[in-house]
């Protein structure tokens, strides 16, 4: 019986399959020989001589020395090359947009921070391909943070960034660059790198608040950050701030309304006229020292807080929240105030601590998730969502 011709297709993509295993191999074990690839991928010596060949020519596999001395002849290493694979990180904090470029081992190679322009889309593609400039063939992905909610690569509720309604910067920056792009929620990618490189890497269970204009967690279970059917979970500032609480939607929530760093710096303010402090919760608990009116407030702070630990760990049981942004301004005694606030209340034991990374846990973040982008490997998807 004659045979079939073979797809041209086919040996491409099977070809790519195994081009792909033997960069994971490597990237992986960093320093190997030709031999442990083979170990490693199961691929013939043919193959994988083609294939070593290539990456070598591409920049990926650098050869160096023979190894330490074993039995039999020195074998030659080959070492994987991180920066053959490079990925961008961008937070927009309006009223500015930062970037970094990024090897595939996390090392940092460029920074930027610049005024955020008009179009969103526009300022994120200039950026990057101004900063990674000779180096563009070696871009293999890109993270976007941004203040809102995102699910499919759109953002909305970002009112900061002018994108209250959804618009899928996501798929736009893909299309300009012609890599992988990720966008997700800022805090989400601050508490993926708390995970990483932070105050929660010892832990696959945590819950981070983070307190800024507004109020927002990231949730992380299992080792995976979790965002809910649309894309919005984690936005406890619309929680109530008291059973009161009748506020009208405006893309601010009624407990962030209260219980924000802006709404903390106004009422520092009223209590202690001058200029509004750029540290709010560092200035009420220095204001309570001496102050009873102070001491008071900053009581409600901690109680509110509190609660709102409680209502999440109620729900998601992460074992460990962290406090961000000026939260993470908290003192010791202030800190074990809310811990014991929460210890009395949960169902279950609840650690509370300080984030540790501030502005650095979004960048620690996205590019994580660039990372895992441009490799495929499991977690956010290589076309630009998150739902």
């Amino acid at each position: 019986m004659e045979r079939a011709p073979t797809s041209p297709v086919s040996r491409e993509r099977s070809r790519e399959i195994k081009r792909q295993s033997v960069i994971s191999a490597a990237r992986e074990a960093r320093v190997l020989s030709r031999v442990d690839l083979a170990e490693l991928t199961g691929l013939p010596a043919a193959t994988l001589t083609a294939l070593v060949r290539d990456l070598i020519a591409e920049g990926y596999l650098i050869e160096r020395g023979p190894g330490a001395n074993t039995t039999g002849r020195p074998r030659a290493m080959l070492e994987f090359n991180p920066r053959a694979e490079l990925v961008a990180a961008v937070s927009l904090e309006p009223p500015r947009i930062t970037c970094e470029i990024a090897d595939s081992n996390g090392t940092v190679i460029a920074h930027r921070t610049s005024r955020l322009g008009p179009d969103v889309v526009e300022t994120v593609c200039q950026f990057v391909a101004e900063l990674v400039a000779d180096n563009r063939p070696s871009l293999c992905g890109v993270a976007i943070a941004v203040p809102g909610v995102s699910s499919g690569g759109a953002v909305r509720l970002a009112p900061s960034v002018g994108l209250v309604e959804a618009r899928p910067i996501g798929q736009s920056v893909q299309q300009e660059l012609g890599v992988p792009v990720v966008v997700d929620n800022d805090v989400n990618l601050m508490a993926a790198g708390e995970r990483m490189a932070g105050a929660g890497k010892d832990v696959d269970d945590l819950l981070l608040l983070h307190v800024a204009d507004g109020i927002g967690a990231g949730l992380i279970l299992d080792g995976q950050v979790r965002r809910g059917a649309s894309g919005a979970a984690g936005e406890v500032g619309f929680l109530p701030a008291d059973p009161e609480a009748d506020r009208a939607y405006s893309g601010v929530g009624p407990f962030e309304a209260r219980w924000s760093a802006n709404a903390i710096a106004e009422r520092v303010v009223a209590l202690h006229p001058g200029r509004r402090p750029e540290a709010p919760v560092s200035e009420l608990i220095e204001l309570a020292a001496t102050s009873a009116a102070a001491r008071a407030y900053l009581d409600e702070v901690l109680d509110a807080w509190a609660r709102l630990v409680i209502s999440c760990a109620c729900v998601v049981d992460p074992g460990r929240v962290l406090l961000s942004g000026a939260a993470a301004q908290l003192d010791d005694a202030a800190l074990a105030r809310i811990q014991d606030l929460v210890s009395a209340k949960v169902p279950a034991p609840t650690e509370v601590r300080r984030a540790v990374l501030g502005d650095q846990a979004v960048l620690h973040g996205a590019i994580s998730y660039a990372l895992s982008a441009a490799v495929r490997l499991p977690g956010p998807s290589p076309t630009t969502t998150h739902r």
